[in-house]
């Protein structure tokens, strides 16, 4: 991982930006992306090919859908402002490979995005810049869905990075960290200062590239039951496991039976669950799975 250089391409953004009377929107948490070579890292780490079908979500002003047009075999790009869809649609005509839907992202059925697509193409990878104010929705949606696709590829804020990557014991160790180590391997690939964008961004940037496990680091019989008791586990994180998961609606597991899955982990019945691992969250799941209600 390397800090890049900043290389302004503002001069050209700034032009498309007054061509087409656009500002940035704070409703859409809009922050659009104006450095050469952040752009070129982003499209390097997410390995765009001529066979992959890419998966945009908020192309901006389209600085990166050029990027991702020139070497992909399909790019749709989803993008909720509707002032922003001229502006892709004319300064991205000499692109054919590239359809510009305009929709909410957390409106769509994404598996329709890509189906009857599977047999066109070699892959399938999303990449995204990301609007901060949604990063962690987005990235719940996609690993949910559980797409077709190889990886997710995007621009986030640094302190949701810290979050994801974060292992047990430790202040950002939550259910961000454990869902996404559990469908994907994390790695941040670039460092992005604030000057990059326009506007300036409050907070440090990452590019997160996120490889989806064709086969889980661990095995589960229940995945629901395992992230309900993850969820109740980090829902009121000060307290032990054992009253956080108790108390977590849609969970009906009697305090005795709790304490018993817990020691069984070879844990002491006071544990937190930010001291759990994504295995034991598993191993638990496994324990209670003949005997709960998933009402």
């Amino acid at each position: 991982m390397a800090d890049l250089g900043y290389v302004s391409q503002k001069s050209s953004t700034r032009a498309l930006m007054e061509k087409y009377d656009i500002r940035a929107q704070k409703r859409y948490g809009q922050n659009f992306l104006t450095d050469e070579k952040i752009l070129e890292k982003i499209v390097d780490a997410a390995d765009v090919k001529k066979d992959d079908l890419v998966l945009e979500i908020g192309p901006g002003t389209g600085a990166l859908t050029r990027k991702l047009c020139e070497r992909a075999g399909a790019v749709k790009a989803v993008e909720i402002d509707k002032k922003l869809i001229p502006v892709l649609e004319d300064s991205l005509g000499d692109h054919d490979n590239l359809e510009v839907i305009n929709s909410d992202i957390m409106k769509e059925d994404l598996n329709s995005l890509f189906k009857d697509e599977e047999h066109r193409f070699k892959d399938r990878k999303i990449v995204a810049n990301l609007p901060y104010y949604i990063t962690t929705p987005v990235i719940m949606k996609i690993l949910e869905s559980h797409l077709p696709v190889s990886s997710v590829t995007v621009m986030i804020q640094k302190e949701v990075a810290d979050r994801i990557k974060a292992g047990p014991g430790t202040k950002d160790y939550g259910s961000l960290s454990l869902a996404v180590q559990y469908h994907s391997k994390p790695l941040v690939v670039a460092n992005v200062p604030p000057e990059c964008f326009i506007p300036r961004p409050g907070v440090g940037s990452v590019v997160l590239k996120m490889e989806i496990y064709e086969d889980k680091p661990v095995k589960t019989e229940n995945e629901e039951l395992m992230f309900r008791l993850i969820r109740g586990a980090f829902n009121q994180r000060r307290k032990t496991l054992v009253n956080a998961v108790k108390n977590y609606e849609g969970l009906e597991l009697d305090r005795n039976e709790i304490e018993k899955a817990v020691i069984k982990l070879g844990r002491k019945a006071n544990v937190r669950g930010e001291e759990l691992s994504l295995a034991e969250f598993a191993k638990m799941a496994d324990f209670f799975d003949n005997g709960i209600s998933l009402c």
